[in-house]
């Protein structure tokens, strides 16, 4: 498809439903998460220490399932078209999170959570719908104002989470968030328009067992791909800690629980603010530019929240991590979209994906273990290493995205 059919294609349209779907989905995903430890509490006897081991591995089910399912569903929507892997996925994990509400054991809590990882890749696939119909040169602030519908929904739902559980019941949530997810399915099968065009591949042998081979620069794939785990590794080692750290600075004194939600919400409201802008000064500036901007900015911003005295301090700092992670995630898609060959488009995104779990499951095993050694400011302070040391990785290894705009693809 050439840069004409794509302009007069539906890529506003799919845009706009895409964003309230997404925008349901992480809705949906997120309002469930902070009471999945109560719930497994429910379900039998357990101690403090069971609870805890348990929780662990409900977590981490879902993410290890989706790190190796992503890839496959990627190839499977470069074949048959991404629509078909959002009805998919929406469906799929309707199902599961219906079947959530019914678990009367841990073991059962954890199988279903592998089925959603089996089923995972909504957001995924919609990028990667918006990223294959979308002319190039929005592209950067079409994925970052896509970005800005699922940072709103997870900014929400476990708000809205928190007011069902109290309300009616946990397990009644868990229904709840299956209509949800319903309710995506609905929209994505009425709504969105995919103008699909199947490629054949010709069979080349010298290519054959190399999967990087189609794309025009794979080091720089590679990178951005790594870069997604770190990324993804810094922010998710955080959340463990951060209502502890809150309740630390405040001297074990008011109201904790408020606070430490909204130190937690903040970086997903400057996120929204700067997402946008900064994906429409990437398409007219280069991504590239925007891109080590964010590791710059997460630096400086990471490295003194391991040194505050105060939680207004935190909570400003906080504030800022949104701008950084408005830069660096959407900029990374748009980097893997403008370098992939259009045919996969879907497989990139659910090689991202499956990175982005990795780094959803190192993250929270470790941001615990490292918080326990040592302390909850050693967190902070290694993630700022690790945003200095991704930023030297990107600068060494790949010049190129100190230019203005990155070499794209053919089509």
């Amino acid at each position: 498809m050439d840069e004409a059919e794509r302009e007069r294609g539906p890529w506003r349209r799919n845009l706009r439903v895409l964003w309230f779907c997404t925008f349901v989905a992480g809705m949906a995903f997120s309002e469930i998460m902070p009471f999945l430890s109560l719930y497994i509490s429910s379900l039998g006897n357990y101690t403090k220490s069971q609870v805890t081991m348990y929780s662990g591995l409900v977590y981490a089910a879902d993410f290890f399932v989706s790190a190796i399912a992503s890839p496959l569903w990627g190839m499977v929507a470069d074949r048959k078209g991404r629509k078909l892997m959002l009805l998919r996925s929406s469906l799929g994990m309707a199902v599961a999170m219906g079947l959530m509400g019914f678990a009367t054991s841990v073991w059962q809590l954890v199988a279903l959570r592998a089925l959603q990882g089996v089923f995972a890749g909504f957001i995924s696939n919609a990028q990667a719908l918006v990223a294959s119909q979308t002319p190039r040169k929005h592209s950067g602030a079409s994925l970052s104002t896509l970005m800005t519908g699922v940072t709103s929904g997870m900014l929400l739902g476990p708000v809205i989470g928190g007011v069902l559980a109290q309300l009616f019941s946990i397990r009644l949530t868990f229904f709840i968030t299956a209509g949800l997810l319903l309710l995506t399915f609905f929209l994505s099968w009425i709504f969105v328009e995919e103008q699909f065009k199947p490629v054949v591949h010709q069979p080349n042998a010298q290519h054959s067992h190399n999967p990087l081979a189609a794309f025009p620069n794979p080091k720089l794939i590679l990178v951005l791909l790594s870069s997604t785990l770190i990324v993804q590794f810094g922010n998710i080692s955080i959340s463990p800690i951060i209502s502890l750290y809150v309740k630390e600075l405040m001297h074990n004194v008011g109201p904790i629980t408020v606070v430490a939600g909204i130190i937690a919400a903040l970086p997903g409201i400057s996120n929204i603010i700067a997402a946008p802008r900064l994906g429409r000064y990437g398409d007219h500036h280069g991504s590239g530019k925007v891109l080590l901007f964010g590791y710059i900015f997460a630096t400086v911003m990471y490295l003194p929240q391991g040194f505050v005295t105060s939680v207004w301090m935190l909570g400003i700092l906080r504030f800022m991590i949104g701008i950084s992670d408005g830069a660096l995630f959407p900029e990374i898609q748009t980097l893997l979209t403008k370098n992939s060959p259009v045919e996969l488009t879907s497989t990139v995104f659910s090689w991202n994906q499956s990175f982005q779990s990795i780094g959803n499951m190192l993250g929270s095993l470790l941001g615990g273990w490292i918080a326990g050694i040592f302390n909850y400011n050693a967190v902070f302070i290694s993630t700022a290493i690790l945003m200095l040391i991704n930023l030297a990785i990107v600068w060494w290894l790949i010049p190129e995205i100190r230019k203005p705009q990155i070499q794209v693809a053919n089509d």
